[in-house]
């Protein structure tokens, strides 16, 4: 759980794009989930099951999978009615699989002795028995804890020098600041379709749009 706390810590330098700010800042305490009518909200899917980064390879050992789980639950957005949800899903589509490509030429090149990524389990809903609303509403309220989780263990690679290659550290700053525009975004459709300002895990932070009254 000190990994979960530890979000808020860094959440308004992965803003600004200062690093060394981290390590001076406080944990703000996280917020509650706003009540929904649906009934109770995702509280962090997945996020009890964290540890701490110990490597480059156990960074990218463990970032292929996640990749790969949100690559599965984005190609669900396909049949979303929202133009802007199908654009996203694509988007995560098209992206992470380049990535995930990039970190298994990386592990094949560097860590060929070390045991292959294996799917550890997905933190993602039963997508394709959904649709409408409900297969918006569901994605957006547990990619956003996913991200979430890629964020916070590509600045624990770089907050604790974990990277052996430029091209790791490079990668991890590009994960932790890409998917973080997309928790804002993904945030913001929340609260324009579905009236959910907060999100379990998400501090208010400077840059984050506010929670409507």
């Amino acid at each position: 759980m000190k990994t979960v706390i530890a979000a808020g810590a860094f959440l308004a330098a992965i803003v600004t794009g200062s690093g060394a700010t981290v390590a001076a800042m406080g944990s703000p305490p996280i917020p509650s989930p706003s009540p929904s009518p649906t009934g109770p909200q995702p509280t962090c899917p997945g996020m009890g099951q964290m540890r701490p980064v110990t490597s480059e390879y156990d960074y990218l050992s463990r970032m292929v999978p996640h990749h790969e789980d949100a690559i599965t639950a984005a190609r669900q957005l396909r049949r979303s009615t929202r133009p802007e949800m199908r654009q996203l899903g694509q988007s995560v589509v098209t992206t992470q699989t380049a990535e995930v490509g990039r970190m298994k030429g990386w592990l094949e090149q560097w860590y060929r002795q070390s045991p292959a990524p294996s799917p550890s389990g997905t933190t993602m809903p039963d997508l394709p028995g959904l649709s409408g609303d409900q297969l918006d509403r569901t994605f957006l309220q547990h990619m956003i804890p996913h991200h979430m989780m890629a964020i916070m263990m590509s600045q624990q690679l770089l907050m604790h020098g974990e990277a052996q290659h430029a091209e790791v550290s490079d990668f991890a700053r590009k994960v932790r600041d890409d998917q973080w525009a997309e928790v804002r975004t993904m945030r913001q459709y929340l609260a324009q379709w579905f009236g959910q300002g907060n999100m379990p895990c998400i501090p208010e932070a400077p840059g984050m749009p506010a929670s409507p009254k």
